[in-house]
């Protein structure tokens, strides 16, 4: 078992309150991230959970037992919580082979030569760098380092593998083999992994949970897609996504199992059943704009505003009269005439409504589900 489970934990640098009464789960097998910019609280997360900081105040579990209670000052060290941390930078011995800086941990237990030899070479060989093991970390790329990095924190088959901000020093090509690597690894070794990150993509692609932070204040636990598709307040939505999503300020009034909104873009009814009224936020993702160079029904006329091609994909920027811009996103390639009129459509049915007061989700895309005769698609309501 390795559920770890943090609750009431606070930290302080100085006068400055770091991580403010934190209460998160992390369950046994999870791919938990850890989310927010930079300054957040995250990594000291991870490093309290490790037992590299302690908090001054709080509650934290592993397996249900004991490590840290800060009232009673209790602090277990980091070598009695059966976990293993890969940090940003590689820290890999330079005088020392690959073999040698896997094998180091199992040699400080004492661990037969022969079950060495094994565990070593197996865990190269899940890291696909077994080829490797006599180069020394000078003759090696750094995604070629990384891997290393992760092979001698796995060799020891911890319950526990903590990874702050691993990827961070690599190129995008190598980014993206080493996520896959991991995600793999995750699903073979059935190991708890908290990660740390400023990258949401990142996140969205690799974890079972995320946990977003923000000003050392933990925000939001849910899975990638919901957190995606129902961000818990305005600065998650804002956060969350690429391109980032569309915000529309708006007057808003229930009616009908909807939310009737009025906004730049017209009267929209939007299906909830929310009985919130009042100055509103709507949040509209790009990829749900749909855009046409004809009038279409119950359609939105927009100025192009510049057109941004990205191979598979195509940004648009629009601009709806002369306060509101939006950005669309199309797949694969398409042209078109800036300064020209095109007409857009979105589903009511996928727009995230927030509180503009408090910043709070008050209506989620796809809360309400549509009945015969209600709210049509993206159409304007009538009255």
């Amino acid at each position: 078992m390795s559920r770890i489970v943090l609750k009431g934990v606070n930290k302080y640098f100085d006068n400055n309150h770091i991580l403010k009464d934190l209460d998160l789960v992390i369950e046994e097998g999870d791919f938990m991230t850890l989310l927010g910019p930079s300054g957040c609280g995250k990594t000291t997360t991870l490093r309290v959970i490790t037992g590299l900081e302690n908090p001054e105040a709080g509650l934290i579990t592993i397996n249900e037992k004991e490590v840290v209670n800060g009232t009673t000052h209790y602090y277990a060290s980091p070598s009695k919580r059966g976990l293993n941390l890969v940090f940003q930078s590689y820290a890999l011995w330079p005088h020392m082979t690959v073999y040698d800086n896997v094998a180091f941990g199992l040699e400080m237990q004492r661990m037969p030569k022969a079950e060495i030899a094994r565990k070593v070479e197996n865990a190269l060989d899940k890291m696909k760098i077994l080829q490797l093991k006599d180069r020394y970390p000078s003759e090696l790329s750094g995604g070629q380092q990384q891997r290393v990095a992760i092979a001698r924190a796995i060799v020891t088959e911890p319950k526990i593998l903590l990874l702050d901000e691993p990827l961070s020093n690599l190129d995008a090509k190598l980014r993206l083999e080493m996520r896959a690597e991991l995600k793999r690894l995750h699903r073979e070794l059935n190991t708890t992994i908290i990660y740390v990150t400023h990258d949401q993509v990142e996140a969205l692609t690799m974890s079972t949970k995320i946990a977003v932070f923000f000003e050392g204040t933990l925000v939001q636990v849910d899975s990638p897609k919901e957190v995606y598709r129902h961000p818990s307040d305005i600065r998650v939505a804002d956060f969350i996504g690429n391109p980032k999503i569309n915000f529309v300020d708006a007057a808003c009034e229930p009616i009908g199992g909807a939310l009737r909104t009025v906004s730049s873009l017209g009267v929209r009814d939007i299906p909830s059943p929310s009985s919130f009224q009042g100055e509103a936020v709507l949040a509209l993702y790009p990829e749900d704009i749909r855009i046409s160079a004809e009038p279409v029904e119950s359609g939105i006329a927009c100025s192009v505003y510049s057109v941004l091609p990205a191979g598979s994909e195509t940004l648009v920027q629009l601009s709806v009269g002369s306060e509101l811009n939006l950005l669309a996103k199309c797949i694969g390639e398409l042209e078109l005439p800036v300064g020209s009129t095109v007409w857009i459509t979105f589903p009511a049915d996928k727009v995230n409504v927030y509180s503009k007061e408090t910043g709070k989700l008050v209506s989620k895309s796809g809360e309400a589900a549509l009945r015969p005769n209600a709210i049509r698609e993206g159409r304007a309501a009538s009255g």
